[in-house]
């Protein structure tokens, strides 16, 4: 073999090691990112039913300040 086959075939096994180190920074990466969204889906499943399953204490606490007095301002002030 010539010395530019030697070297062309250096360059193609280098650029098939290179290629290998990409692939597995790539799936590196993938795995990441899929346990990031895991994680997410999971937090947004538990607040979802966390708000569903949580009482409106804001019903109660408006009954308490229901008054009658508009009410009657507003039909004393038709009546004249």
């Amino acid at each position: 073999m010539s010395k530019v086959e030697d070297f062309i075939a250096a360059t193609k096994l280098s650029e098939l090691v290179n290629k290998k180190d990409d692939d597995k920074h790539c799936k590196t990466v993938l795995w990441v990112l899929a346990i990031v969204g895991a994680v997410a889906a999971v937090a947004g499943i538990a607040y979802a039913v966390y708000c569903f399953f949580t009482p409106d204490y804001l019903e109660d606490f408006e009954e308490d300040f229901e008054d009658d007095f508009d009410d009657n301002f507003f039909n004393d002030e038709d009546q004249v």
